[in-house]
């Protein structure tokens, strides 16, 4: 694994804490997820967290924050989208995701699930290859190119 910035190592463990009031499986996606299957992707900005949105609602309620609609845009819609800013690296608490593809939303929920440890707290992401399929599928020039650093061939 690239090393992590003490800033982002920080802000997943408290990801791991608010998450364990989940009920159903959640992800890191997006650069996170590529950081920690080790790409080495740069500062990471943000971090993407992918859960039901009832498990959404749970872990912004357990940090203090109102769940809020999302709002689509052309590509992507959370049913619930907020972001909470207490951590170093913000997170994108994204319940009930959807990709639009061939105009149609799809929910995305990783079929795999792999345990990474930071610090001792557990984290979970897709599997590398079901990574890279979802860069990909999100098709922006940044996710091709982590997609790219994690072996993908394009």
């Amino acid at each position: 694994m690239a090393p992590l910035s003490h800033d982002l190592r920080r802000s997943l463990v408290m990801l791991a804490e608010a998450a364990a009031k989940a009920r159903d499986p959640w992800w890191i996606i997006g650069s996170a997820a590529a950081a920690l299957h080790g790409a080495a992707v740069g500062d990471v900005k943000d971090i993407d967290l992918l859960m039901t949105a009832d498990d959404a609602e749970r872990c912004l309620q357990g940090v203090g924050l109102p769940a809020e609609a999302g709002t689509p845009d052309e590509r992507f819609w959370s049913e619930i989208y907020v972001t909470w800013r207490e951590p170093p690296v913000p997170v994108d608490v994204m319940g009930g995701f959807r990709v639009a593809q061939e105009g149609e939303w799809r929910a995305v929920l990783p079929l795999t699930r792999e345990t990474i440890l930071v610090d001792g707290a557990g984290l979970f992401t897709p599997s590398k290859a079901e990574l890279i399929d979802l860069l990909r599928l999100f098709g922006r020039g940044k996710d091709l190119e982590r997609a790219r650093l994690l072996g993908g061939n394009l």
